[in-house]
């Protein structure tokens, strides 16, 4: 990984200008590299298996009473964890799987408690779209599509749904495979999304659109410090994986630029590295702004944390479990949902939903 420096304050100072560089623009020499040599990979102590033999889970969500919903991607169902078992909820109609299309993110309420109410991100045969259903402890029941026309495809289709401290929905999405998406502002599409629970659009949304930020190729992570700071992961193309730092209407540069690329008009992110370290899906960040990553290429959870001085060194805080692709800080553990019967090689159990302390 690369770590950008210089203080999180400076960053608004990205947020000027109005040129590019191209894609493949040198790293700066004042970065350093990530990982070095003697960067470990040590496995957790401490760690509780809670659901095993997942297929191709994608997303969840811990509901009041601390079981789990998990999404599962290709079966297009959601399961309940809990009490060491896995019941099927319900099978969600209109899903269309294909490629990392499917029935991917999903999301309560921020009044749950009282209004019951739950969102998934899917693809459907026509868009990826978001849909909010009412969950009664048994089955999900009034579907309602609050959000639709996200561009669809065999990738790139983002996915990830979360609310943000304001009470709106965030939404990250891909480019769908065609990178002009991501530069369109008429485009859902390489966007971070921001929408009422109900699905209109926010009156200080930067473009009178739900559109909150661009630029984007493919984010699969949300998640906002105490401070209200929103951060985002996002997969690079060949070059660098990208944690952002996001800022209302921010151009993050795809596909003028991939990393760090010091030019006006674009916002560089925070952290870099290589795709096969590490290709980051889910992101969870603490109160104290140390941001959990799940990792599928890179088969790992890292972490780091903000400073005055930008973000500290990732750390690995667990490793030997194969492809993560999300992660949910709750309480003062670390949930982690396992990715190896999609792309990887499922080992015994897989795929797994456990949990770990915090570091």
């Amino acid at each position: 990984m690369i770590r950008l420096a210089g203080s999180l304050a400076a960053l608004a100072i990205l947020f000027a200008g109005c040129t590019a560089q191209p894609a493949g623009t040198d790293t700066p020499a004042d970065i350093n590299v990530w990982p070095s040599a003697e960067a470990s990979r040590t496995p957790a102590e401490g760690r509780t298996v809670l659901a095993s033999d997942l297929d191709v889970p994608w997303d969840m969500a811990v509901l009041p009473d601390g079981s789990v919903l998990v999404t599962l991607r290709d079966a297009a169902e959601v399961v309940r964890v809990a009490d060491g078992g896995t019941t099927r909820v319900a099978g969600v109609t209109g899903v269309a799987p294909a490629g990392e299309g499917g029935l991917l993110g999903i999301a309560l309420s921020p009044h749950f408690g009282e209004d019951g109410l739950l969102y998934l991100y899917l693809t459907s045969a026509d868009d990826n779209r978001v849909v909010r259903y009412r969950y009664d402890g048994d089955e999900l029941t009034a579907p309602t599509p609050i959000l639709t026309g996200i561009p669809k495809a065999a990738n790139h289709n983002g996915g990830r749904i979360r609310f943000g401290p304001d009470g709106d929905l965030y939404v990250g999405t891909g480019d769908a495979g065609r990178a002009e998406n991501a530069q369109d502002l008429d485009s859902l599409g390489g966007k971070i999304l921001r929408v009422t629970p109900d699905g209109d659009v926010p009156a200080d949304n930067p473009f009178a659109s739900a559109v909150y930020s661009y630029g984007h190729r493919n984010v699969q992570g949300l998640g906002w410090d105490v401070s209200g700071q929103l951060y985002a992961s996002e997969f690079g193309q060949d070059r660098y994986d990208e944690l952002n730092l996001v800022r209302p209407g921010g151009n993050y540069g795809w596909p003028q630029a991939e990393g760090m690329a010091g030019a006006p008009g674009l916002v560089d992110p925070l952290l870099v590295w290589a795709p096969k370290d590490a290709s980051p899906s889910g992101i969870a960040v603490t109160a104290g702004g140390t941001v959990y990553i799940a990792c599928l290429r890179g088969e790992r959870v890292l972490a780091t944390t903000a400073t005055s001085d930008g973000m500290t060194d990732p750390e690995v805080v667990l490793d030997g479990l194969g492809r993560v692709r999300a992660v949910e800080v709750v309480d003062d553990r670390l949930y982690v949902l396992t990715n190896n019967t999609a792309r990887g090689t499922p080992r015994e159990g897989d795929d797994q939903l456990v949990s770990l302390p915090l570091r």
